[in-house]
């Protein structure tokens, strides 16, 4: 069983940043791919991005691509999500996921989920 707590969300301005974070209980967290997904308010929750279980490999919805980064820190447990460059239409709810492999978390369907936090950009 593996735990995700995310923080970091909030009300922002478009044009502005903001870092998430996602904290996981598992004691083989190396072992995870990980990823990031969100859901707008009436619309399906969508795949962000997601990171491979050594950091190496990185993939991105290419609504994202070259505003957001994902990364992950094995030694703290812990994925993150850069976002730069918010768009009012990056309003939505931000999941974080865990999978034991990449593939499964591209197509939507990782193993375990964290509860979401929320991110607001005004326009």
């Amino acid at each position: 069983q593996v735990q995700l707590v995310e923080s970091g969300g909030g009300l922002v301005q478009a044009g502005g940043s903001l870092g998430l974070s996602c904290a996981a209980s598992a004691r083989t967290f190396s072992s995870y791919a990980m990823g990031w997904f969100r859901q707008a308010p009436g619309k399906e929750r969508e795949f962000v991005a997601a990171i491979s279980w050594t950091g190496g490999i990185t993939t991105y919805a290419d609504s994202v691509k070259g505003r957001f980064t994902i990364s992950k820190d094995n030694a703290k447990n812990t994925v993150y999500l850069q976002i730069d460059s918010l768009k009012p239409e990056d309003t939505a709810v931000y999941y974080c996921a865990a999978s034991t492999v990449i593939a499964t978390m591209i197509r939507g369907q990782p193993r375990y989920w964290g509860q979401g936090t929320q991110v607001t950009v005004s326009a």
